[in-house]
């Protein structure tokens, strides 16, 4: 039988899957979470361990060749070692990766290595304690810099920040955290805020576009040149100061979107698949695991819907002309 491969309409093949384990997360980040009120799913709606391998082990014969472990916070999922074990098992897999808040990632990051785990992206939107606490609605920064740490220590390369800028809250941090890549081989990745479950006014007044990191580097008179890709870095548009370890990137979904080279697809934590991350489509492919062939034609199914283009700048402009409907589910929802 000849398996076919994960193309879609647009002749963009897939090979990357990520993968939510939860939508339980133990922050409420401004642009991710409310502070009350989110409904979380029940435990007995969350794909379990052995159902994710299943469905990994069926799409690894597609071409899927690298995964992605989010959430919610894939770490408050317990013994999540197992999960990693079970997909770097899987013939075909090359790269396991994980993106986490860091909380609880320190003293896990070395058995997560052992499991098979390449490597991480650790979210850190402020190095200033008490805006952390504020942007996190409660989180310690201490813990995320020690997580930092630990995965340097345990081999986990490389290691990439996630940082989320948002107008007039943490953008005067950027050249901070530029400067934190001149010692260490750490990868500071600049990401806009994007409308995710919440097209509002909120979002437009913190959004910015990364045209600002550039204009930071610039005003410091700092030499900075563009470099090759980093490992896994996907749409980042990657910098590195001159003499520097580490470098910079930027990831700019909403101004200068990269939706004709985009190549993964999402499965949620309560096992939907998701080929556009800003759209409501999406495909129950629990109630088939366990059928091989119905699971290759889910998937086929799902790329035949996946848009040309999330059409995310027309949020921003406020254009009504968009031809999908935008997702209502918040970004723990469906897996960062």
């Amino acid at each position: 039988m000849t398996i076919p491969s994960l193309i879609d309409p647009f002749g963009r093949e897939h090979h990357y899957l990520r993968i939510s384990v939860t939508d339980r997360c133990n922050l409420r980040c401004v642009y991710c979470m409310p502070e009350e009120g989110m409904e979380f799913e029940p435990a007995d709606h969350i794909l379990t361990y052995e159902e994710i391998a299943d469905v990994v082990r069926v799409i690894a014969e597609m071409g899927i060749r690298k995964v992605r472990l989010t959430g919610g916070e894939p770490l408050v999922r317990k013994e999540l070692e197992k999960l990693v074990a079970m997909i770097a098992a899987i013939p075909g897999i090359e790269d396991i990766a994980l993106t986490t808040n860091g909380i609880f990632l320190a003293p896990r990051a070395a058995l997560l290595k052992e499991a098979g785990l390449t490597r991480v992206n650790i979210s850190l939107d402020s190095l200033k304690p008490e805006r952390f606490k504020m942007i996190t609605r409660g989180g310690d920064v201490q813990k995320v810099l020690s997580s930092i740490d630990a995965c340097a220590k345990a081999g986990l390369s490389p290691i990439k920040l996630n940082v989320v800028l948002m107008n007039g809250l943490n953008d005067d941090e950027i050249a901070d955290f530029i400067e934190m890549t001149r010692e260490r081989d750490i990868h500071v990745r600049f990401i806009e805020y994007m409308p995710i479950g919440h097209n509002d006014a909120q979002w437009k007044k913190l959004y910015l576009p990364l045209t600002r990191v550039k204009e930071v580097c610039e005003e410091q008179q700092w030499k900075f040149s563009a470099v090759s890709s980093v490992q896994g870095s996907g749409p980042s548009e990657n910098y590195r100061l001159e003499g520097a370890a580490g470098s910079f990137g930027l990831i700019h979904p909403v101004s200068e979107h990269f939706c004709q080279t985009c190549n993964r697809l999402r499965l949620t934590a309560d096992g939907y698949i998701k080929p556009c991350l800003a759209w409501t489509e999406q495909f129950q492919v629990r109630s088939v695991i366990g059928d091989d062939e119905a699971i290759r034609q889910m998937f086929l199914e799902a790329l035949g819907t996946k848009p040309e283009n999330h059409e995310m700048s027309k949020f921003l402009k406020g254009d009504p002309g968009i031809s999908h409907t935008p997702t209502s589910r918040r970004m723990s929802q469906i897996g960062g």
